[in-house]
């Protein structure tokens, strides 16, 4: 096999053909408009870009801001297609490119304007990746001044900032085969935006209107349907139904306790969209769990955070069974013949249910739950029928945003891999499996 001569460089071993250059080299670099009291009085007020406008790869233009521009001003600062803008403060470096989004939109000082040098040199979009991967990624500025050590990257120092260079047509490439990621990530972070709205419409008609629109009536929780029974949860949780406890003391719990491979331990940062999320779940060993097995959860059990974030909790799901439940939580069983769990556990989620918690929450710094406030929660529901009608319904919801979360922490994990390998030519773009890669997104 033939084997690829490297050369040494300032960025480490690069495939022969790829250089190393400035980034004043390739770009000409200017700040924009300095923003103050007195740059805002006048006539010829214009957008303009602040660096919460600029994130990663896109511009977000819903919410910008209005200055006084003069002639000689616009003629300056115009920009043009393929303007490279970096945040000079905040998320330092972060950078996104101009496409002639708007007409006559401009940019304050805390941004960069990079623009191109030489058209047959140099492709915006591969330095703009080049850029995401040497901030955020690899590392590659770290210890370089103000870029890292103060949250302030000068002019100076981004223009001596070192670039890599392969050939034009390869930086094309590499900035098509990333730029597909980035829009396929940005595809499924809107469907996740939109079918999270959704499920907030849905919770709020189902449980203000019900199934049937029927006429309501007003409760300490908000608008319910007016057939619907009320009762408390502790009713529901009490003997022989069920029961409402707090998880093990912090005591109860050792350092030598917790495994690599054992029992997950559910706590109250692992409560999310009345779901279990189980990324970083502590495990710990078998005999810990038999010894706190008055802990161990069951199917449809609900756990609610005991203080923080009050109102979050998530339903047991047959993943879970048979795991603990952690410190900071209240354990709540339910088995009542009248009460479907997932309907609770939605019910649960609604805007005047977390309202009530916090009222009733103890502590000004650190709000917390007690066991008498938990069992004193209205509960207000209707026919089991009913209930099982309306958990359907938001669990088919409730799948589409787990999908939609799913694809994207996969892509968003794809794009960081294939960002380091294509940038570090550990593969070479010509050579790249592309369906390989998003047959294990896909995973």
């Amino acid at each position: 096999m033939k084997h690829m001569s490297k050369a040494e460089t300032e960025l480490g071993l690069l495939p022969n053909g790829w250089a190393v250059e400035r980034l004043d080299a390739l770009f000409s670099v200017q700040q924009g408009k300095q923003v103050s009291k007195q740059n805002r009085l006048g006539d010829r007020q214009r957008p303009f870009l602040r660096t919460k406008n600029v994130f990663w790869g896109r511009l977000d233009l819903v919410e910008l801001d209005e200055m006084h521009f003069t002639e000689a001003e616009e003629r300056r600062l115009a920009l043009q297609v393929g303007d490279l803008l970096i945040c000079e403060g905040g998320n330092i470096g972060r950078t996104a490119i101009w496409q002639n989004n708007i007409a006559q939109c401009y940019y304050q000082n805390h941004l960069h304007r990079a623009r191109f040098r030489d058209a047959a040199k140099t492709d915006p979009n591969f330095v703009l990746y080049w850029l995401w991967y040497a901030f955020k990624i690899g590392s590659i500025y770290f210890g370089r001044g103000n870029v890292t050590t103060i949250p302030n990257l000068s002019q100076s120092k981004l223009c001596e900032l070192p670039i890599l260079v392969p050939p034009l047509t390869e930086q094309r490439k590499i900035a098509s085969v990333l730029g597909l990621v980035q829009q396929a990530m940005e595809q499924q972070k809107r469907l996740l935006t939109l079918t999270t709205e959704l499920k907030k419409t849905l919770l709020n008609q189902l449980f203000t209107h019900g199934l049937r629109n029927e006429p309501q009536k007003q409760t300490e929780i908000g608008f319910v349907p007016e057939s619907w029974e009320v009762t408390t949860l502790g009713q529901l949780a009490c003997e022989p139904y069920g029961f409402i406890q707090t998880g093990p003391f912090g005591s109860q719990l050792h350092k030598h306790d917790y495994v690599d491979i054992g029992i997950g331990v559910i706590n109250p940062t692992h409560l999310y969209e009345n779901r279990i999320n189980h990324a970083n779940v502590p495990k710990v060993t078998i005999s810990t769990a038999t010894r706190l097995k008055r802990h161990l959860l069951e199917y449809g059990d609900i756990l609610f955070a005991r203080r923080g974030e009050i109102g979050r909790h998530g339903m047991v799901t047959e993943k879970e069974h048979g795991w603990l439940c952690g410190t900071g939580c209240f354990l709540v069983r339910v088995n009542h013949p009248d009460i479907d769990n997932r309907f609770l556990s939605y019910l649960f989620s609604i805007p005047g249910i977390v309202a009530w918690l916090n009222s009733h929450a103890a502590g000004a710094i650190m709000p917390n739950l007690n066991n008498t406030v938990l069992r004193s929660l209205p509960v207000f529901y209707p026919t089991k029928e009913i209930q099982v009608e309306i958990a359907n319904a938001l669990d088919i919801v409730s799948h589409k945003i787990e999908f939609h979360h799913r694809k994207y922490t996969a892509l968003t994990a794809l794009f960081r891999t294939m960002l380091h390998e294509l940038m570090t030519a550990k593969i070479r773009v010509n050579k790249l499996s592309f369906d390989g890669y998003l047959e294990h997104a896909e995973r």
